[in-house]
């Protein structure tokens, strides 16, 4: 911990602190803040999100209504290179977060809504396990081709693997006890359930990571919170980069709109058409799929907003049927590279309203 104090010459700070990550730590670390903060200027908590091991303290600050904001660990670096700082200790991190705390105007951070904070954890560990399951069915069938693999290996793999199959059909079914335990929601998933290609595991998952899209604006801003907005990279007449997505940004909604984009690309005429018209113009079919990718997840995000069910024949009939389904109002993806000067990042989301509130608007 380290408190900046701005006197009248300049930025000046405090001696780092270390306290415990614990209830006993967190209320030292306020006593010490009210002995050195000034009663003229506002106390503001910055802190780095870390794993989930910033929580507790976030939660713990959030209750006592202190101002608290969570930063990405690549905007704290970016930042300790814009300052030319090579090292790195905790120490020095300390500083960094702190003068970036003090320089820039931060968004207080909302914790999640409990129901959208459950579904994260819960599609997340849905996730890990499919993943170790994945990794144990590889080593068994490397195993399966060896010269007289032991039996007893064999055997274990494969109990590993029920097992976890075994809590993976849990876990799922969890997911979907969660999706309808408010009457709300389930009724807005079970509409959004209809567009062809979305499954129950990846709609879960695009909720989840988004809090309902409680903290979306516009498309524009979901597009890069997604990591589906376009750049390029073109310099002189020497560099001439491919035009790409920028991955920057949350890979849990892309990975999850992948095998529905798949499925879209053959069973949704509207999608399909789309799909078609691409590859026919790119060399390969990936651009294809990353483009239903980003329209399956403009499309959620419109049903959602609007609470209607999907209707193919609004994305077959002309554009000016195809607007009210697949954008919002007035908010109409442009086709540009870079980024907006209106697009926040993660942790730039706009928050002075709940989630709670926004999500029953």
């Amino acid at each position: 911990m380290l408190l900046p104090t701005p006197p009248q010459s300049g930025l000046a700070f405090s001696q780092p602190v270390k306290f415990e990550n614990s209830t006993r730590g967190f209320s030292q670390l306020l006593r010490w803040v009210r002995k050195r903060a000034s009663a003229s200027l506002p106390v503001a908590f910055v802190m780095e999100a870390t794993g989930i091991y910033y929580e507790p303290l976030a939660y713990h600050l959030h209750k006592l209504r202190q101002i608290v904001s969570i930063l990405l660990p690549n905007k704290v670096k970016h930042f300790g290179k814009s300052l030319n700082i090579k090292s790195k200790t905790d120490n020095i991190d300390a500083r960094i977060i702190g003068q970036l705390g003090t320089e820039r105007q931060l968004t207080p951070w909302q914790p999640p809504s409990p129901v959208f904070k459950a579904l994260r954890e819960l599609t997340r560990h849905y996730t890990d396990l499919k993943r170790e399951r994945t990794v144990l069915s590889n080593r068994l069938d490397a195993l399966l081709s060896a010269q007289e693999p032991p039996a007893f290996v064999i055997r274990s793999h494969k109990e590993m693997i029920k097992k976890f199959e075994n809590e993976i059909a849990k876990c799922e079914a969890q997911i979907e006890v969660v999706l309808k335990k408010e009457e709300w929601l389930q009724e807005k998933a079970n509409k959004l359930l209809t567009i062809k290609g979305i499954g129950l595991i990846s709609l879960a998952i695009i909720l989840a990571e988004t809090q309902g899209f409680a903290l979306m604006a516009n498309a524009r801003q979901l597009t890069s919170y997604a990591g589906f907005d376009v750049v390029e990279r073109e310099s002189g007449t020497s560099v001439k980069g491919k035009t790409r997505i920028s991955k920057k940004g949350n890979s849990r909604i892309r990975a999850a709109l992948y095998f529905p984009a798949m499925v879209a690309s053959r069973y949704n005429a509207a999608l399909r058409a789309v799909y078609q018209r691409i590859t026919a113009r790119k060399a390969g079919k990936k651009v294809g799929l990353v483009a239903l990718q980003r329209k399956l997840l403009l499309l959620i995000y419109s049903m959602w907003k609007n609470n209607t069910l999907f209707q193919e024949r609004l994305l077959t009939s002309g554009d000016q049927e195809r607007k009210p389904l697949l954008r919002h109002k007035d908010e109409v993806f442009e086709n540009k590279v870079g980024r907006y000067r209106d697009l926040p990042t993660l942790d730039e989301l706009p928050s002075d309203l709940s989630s709670e509130a926004l999500l029953r608007q």
